[in-house]
């Protein structure tokens, strides 16, 4: 139940764009800016999501969006550069600044429904700040940040001229009644300003196959390129011909399946976590993860000493109902453990219910 990934079968478009690739004996290394045709796929999906018209140079195709992440951390920081990351946030956000040799500057969201506060925001920025970070939906809360909120964000980034990171790789994934927007939609004033991060590991169930994008501004995007050139090279050539041939197939039906798997695994979910006496159901507005919240319920350990935090409470889950679960700790939150629905429905039923009896034996 850690996992970041969907337990799923292989998009068909994309084991047939494969099957192709491979029978034309594609494996040499391409161009950065090549195949130009899956920039532009990237650029026309792009165009449809957000109402805004992209071009194949504003698109940088790379192995997933860790590696687009830690691009835009490169091309854009200096030494002493500040980022502002809200809290929880995922792991890579402040370590890709620290290797950038900028400085993460960490905004609490946890009294805010995981939102964060525009004045707290406002109130961080410094003449050394930099960017934004904007995760939405949120790893790991699965918290959408609505119009106004993103709004605010785009708005500021205007007046105090930073650099927005738009992470939005679990977009694939919204649950009713909320809406993913993204950011260049809601604040178009903020688009040249802004740096979207995407991949496929997500929306196709593809982790393995690191295929992602950055998009923004066409310098940024240049200067990402070349440094990729001098790093990894090209992302893996079969995967980007694969994903060009679902992309040109419009076939929409296995990301279809995709959502309703996982719309039916979070309510299986909900409704089992509802049994929990003593911790707030989690929201799970999007992404496929469960984000429980422990700050209003603190074991103590057998025998004298300090509160548990959420190593320990993920230790005890492990040897005693035999789930894994991730603790918060690693998400800036000592208070909160991360759970994935993205298993089958009979083991997440399995692993739920045991977390729930076992979480309610405790006082």
């Amino acid at each position: 139940m850690t996992a970041e990934e969907i337990q799923s079968d292989l998009a068909p478009m994309v084991r047939e764009g494969t099957i192709i690739a491979i029978n034309r004996n594609i494996n040499r290394n391409t161009e950065i800016g090549d195949p130009i045709e899956l920039r532009h796929a990237i650029a026309r999906k792009l165009s449809t999501e957000t109402g805004q018209p992209w071009s194949t140079d504003e698109i940088a195709v790379t192995s997933g969006s860790k590696h687009a992440l830690f691009n835009a951390a490169m091309v854009l920081l200096n030494p002493g550069d500040e980022v502002l990351i809200p809290v929880p946030h995922w792991t890579s956000f402040p370590a890709q600044v620290l290797l950038a040799g900028g400085v993460p500057i960490f905004i609490e969201t946890r009294a805010n429904n995981y939102v964060p506060k525009l004045s707290d925001l406002a109130s961080a920025v410094t003449s050394k700040t930099k960017a934004i970070v904007v995760n939405t939906p949120n790893n790991p809360t699965g918290t959408i940040y609505d119009c106004e909120t993103l709004a605010e964000i785009g708005q500021l980034a205007v007046e105090r001229d930073l650099w927005i990171v738009f992470d939005e790789c679990y977009g694939a994934y919204v649950h009713a009644p909320h809406t993913h927007h993204s950011i260049v939609s809601v604040a178009p004033l903020a688009r040249h300003r802004t740096l979207v991060v995407n991949s496929f590991s997500k929306s196709l169930a593809l982790t393995g196959w690191r295929i992602g994008y950055l998009a923004g501004p066409r310098p940024v995007i240049s200067a990402a390129q070349a440094l990729q050139r001098d790093t990894t090279c090209n992302p893996n050539v079969i995967s980007q011909h694969a994903l060009l041939h679902h992309l040109d197939s419009g076939d929409d039906a296995f990301q279809q399946k995709l959502k309703r798997q996982i719309s039916d695994a979070r309510t299986l979910g909900l409704s089992i976590l509802s049994t929990l006496r003593s911790i707030p159901q989690p929201t799970a507005q999007g992404g496929f993860h469960f984000c429980l919240d422990l700050k209003g319920w603190q074991r103590r350990t057998k025998g004298p000493g300090p509160e548990s935090n959420a190593d320990d409470v993920v230790n005890v889950l492990l040897m005693d109902a035999g789930v894994a679960t991730v603790s918060g700790t690693i998400f800036g939150d000592p208070t909160g453990v991360r759970l994935s629905y993205g298993v089958d429905l009979g083991s997440l039923d399995k692993g739920l219910r045991r977390l729930s009896a076992t979480l309610n034996t405790w006082n």
